[in-house]
């Protein structure tokens, strides 16, 4: 039997929009939002669960099957973001704890900063406007700073999901994109609607302009964009990455750059996260870094804490969650 709100305790590992927050408070659950800014420990993130029966966490916490193990008194984790590769699902699944991520409501924000870095990139704008700080601008040099042009390009899109599907939709309205793409299986809506070819991941290598990233992290995807795919794409082509950090090697990254292997990138994410202040990219003239802010805006985040607290709230009134990533957790009884 689930507990009543008024014997839950939610655990809210930072400080969300208060969105979520008013909703759990109002339907009368009590909710502890950790105070700092900077995200717990390991050990205060532990201390701090085994008070609790529910978690309203982010890709910063760490749940662990030793942390589910230890907490398995946890009723239901859900995450303030799309991704939840944070949380060891399956470990979770196992012990009947559902997990919720928010999924749809930053479709749009992510794909806008995607495209924002796809033009950025092409135009240099990012180190253009740093070279203004550094006294550069004098006179006018009918050679200095040339960009390339989008329109006609094509392209490639590794991860035809919500957020790559709303890319190719900017990319084919803006510009006049041709659009191919990989994914696990063959989206036929987008095709028919975008006229999205699938290909092969080689193939997206081969032939994308701007190869743009939205798949999930999994055990295939991560470190898949190393040297060896960066030495099978175009010359002229732009990175694009929005997705996470982890699917491409920095290092492998910022050699084909400087090598001239590839034209560009533009990275929303990066590995490791966060970066450094002194990494090499952050000084390229074709490169434009963002500190992860796809979901950033102000509507997006208060969707997002509400999708949130929304799914806690279903779970205690024992109505349908429909963003829950393992539902068989449902079905499984809970530890005493």
């Amino acid at each position: 039997m689930r507990r009543n709100p008024g014997e839950v305790n939610v655990l809210v590992t930072r400080k969300f929009p208060e969105r979520g927050m008013e909703l759990l408070k109002d339907q009368g659950f009590g909710v502890s939002v950790w105070p700092g800014e900077e995200p717990m420990t390991d050990k205060e993130f532990l201390k701090e669960a085994k008070l609790s029966t529910a978690l309203f966490c982010t890709l910063s916490e760490k749940v662990d099957r030793s942390f589910l193990e230890e907490c398995s008194h946890i009723d239901i984790i859900s995450q303030f973001g799309v991704g939840y590769d944070n949380i060891d699902v399956e470990a979770a699944g196992e012990l009947g704890i559902p997990v919720c991520n928010t999924p749809d409501v930053l479709s749009d924000a992510t794909a806008d900063v995607a495209f924002a870095l796809m033009i950025n990139v092409s135009r240099k704008m990012f180190w253009l406007h740093k070279s203004i700080a550094r006294g550069e601008w004098k006179y006018f040099r009918p050679g200095y700073g040339l960009g390339i042009e989008l329109r006609g390009k094509t392209l490639g899109i590794f991860g035809l999901g919500r957020i790559g599907t709303e890319m190719a939709k900017r990319c084919k309205g803006a510009f006049g994109m041709e659009v191919i793409y990989h994914n696990r299986n063959r989206k036929a809506e987008a095709e028919k609607e975008l006229g999205a070819r699938y290909v092969s991941f080689e193939e997206l290598l081969l032939h994308s302009d701007i190869l743009s990233v939205h798949a999930n992290l999994t055990n295939e995807t991560e470190g898949i964009f190393d040297m060896n795919a960066f030495r099978k794409m175009k010359s002229s082509a732009i990175f694009i990455n929005t997705a996470r950090g982890l699917m491409h090697d920095e290092n492998d990254l910022a050699t084909a750059l400087q090598k001239g292997i590839i034209w560009g990138a533009g990275l929303d994410v990066t590995n490791p996260e966060p970066m450094e202040s002194d990494n090499p990219l952050l000084e390229m003239e074709n490169v434009a870094v963002l500190p992860h802010i796809g979901s950033a805006t102000t509507e997006t985040r208060n969707r997002m804490s509400e999708l949130a607290a929304s799914a806690i709230v279903s779970y205690y009134r024992g109505e349908r969650i429909d963003n829950i990533v393992n539902p068989q957790a449902l079905d499984i009884k809970k530890r005493e």
